[in-house]
């Protein structure tokens, strides 16, 4: 990859060697958890006029889960798994054909998992692309996925980045709010013993709208990469639900009468 490497611009090098420091902190350990309670999404991203950029999709209206909204590539967990990375690049050769074992794909690191609506552990795997002429052969999986589109990593941060691109009209089906880039909305959610608070964040873009656990997961990512936070906001006052991730985790270590999971974090 080094001589990959060599093409794209300083900024992106450095994000990627600070992606590559982010995977020496740790991968997660998610020994003991059923299978049924875990997923992964492929975070994949790619240098275009010198900016980096990440490939995203538009769920199928058809889906019972999520009809129409904004996703990584990703996907529960088999059992026939090998590990969370398999999962992850498994599940993205099915929804938009991403080759298997393309030589263009490098892994950058494993986060840590974040907790989806469904109670999920969805642990993200960050990869580059060094060529992105593998995009054009990309085709979305009938029933599965209506649109594959990108939006610049930055503009995760810092919404105002976006202006540049081909939006949604405001007012649109994909954008609603009078708010021109981004929007947040703090919702209660309900644990067993207390109430916590949820800031939904929304970002417009040239298809569906980013938001909710691709929104969460897309500003941890650019955040590694640019050492930089939101513009915005981020967190509710007080406690979010960040704090049911380590809740759910102990949680599910107590055996469910599942299979247990035995999946690689490699």
């Amino acid at each position: 990859m080094a001589v990959e490497l060599e093409a794209l611009c300083e900024r992106t090098k450095l994000g990627i060697e600070r992606l590559r420091e982010y995977s020496l902190r740790g991968r997660p350990e998610l020994s003991g958890i059923p299978v049924k309670k875990l997923a992964a999404v492929l975070v994949l991203l790619y240098e275009e006029a010198g900016e980096l950029r990440v490939l995203l999709t538009t769920r199928s209206k058809l889906l019972r889960a999520h009809p129409g909204q904004t996703a990584l590539p990703g996907g529960k967990v088999d059992e026939s798994d090998e590990s969370l990375v398999h999962t992850a690049f498994r599940e993205a050769h099915e929804e938009v054909g991403l080759p298997l074992s393309c030589p263009y794909i490098h892994t950058l690191c494993i986060l840590q998992p974040f907790l989806s609506q469904a109670q999920l552990l969805v642990t993200p795997v960050v990869a580059f692309l060094t060529n992105p002429t593998v995009l054009d052969t990309l085709k979305p999986c009938v029933g599965e996925v209506d649109h594959i589109f990108s939006h610049p990593l930055e503009a995760v941060l810092d919404p105002q980045l976006s202006a540049k691109e081909p939006l949604v009209p405001r007012g649109s089906e994909n954008w609603l709010y009078a708010e021109e880039f981004h929007v947040s909305r703090d919702t209660i959610t309900f644990d067993d013993t207390e109430t916590l608070l949820y800031r939904h964040h929304r970002l417009r873009s040239c298809a569906s709208a980013i938001k909710g656990l691709t929104a969460d997961i897309l500003i941890c990512v650019a955040g590694a990469v640019y050492e930089k936070t939101t513009t915005y906001e981020r967190h509710p006052p007080g406690r979010d639900v960040s704090y049911l991730l380590d809740l759910r985790t102990k949680q599910y270590r107590v055996h469910e009468g599942s299979a247990l999971n035995t999946v690689s974090n490699a």
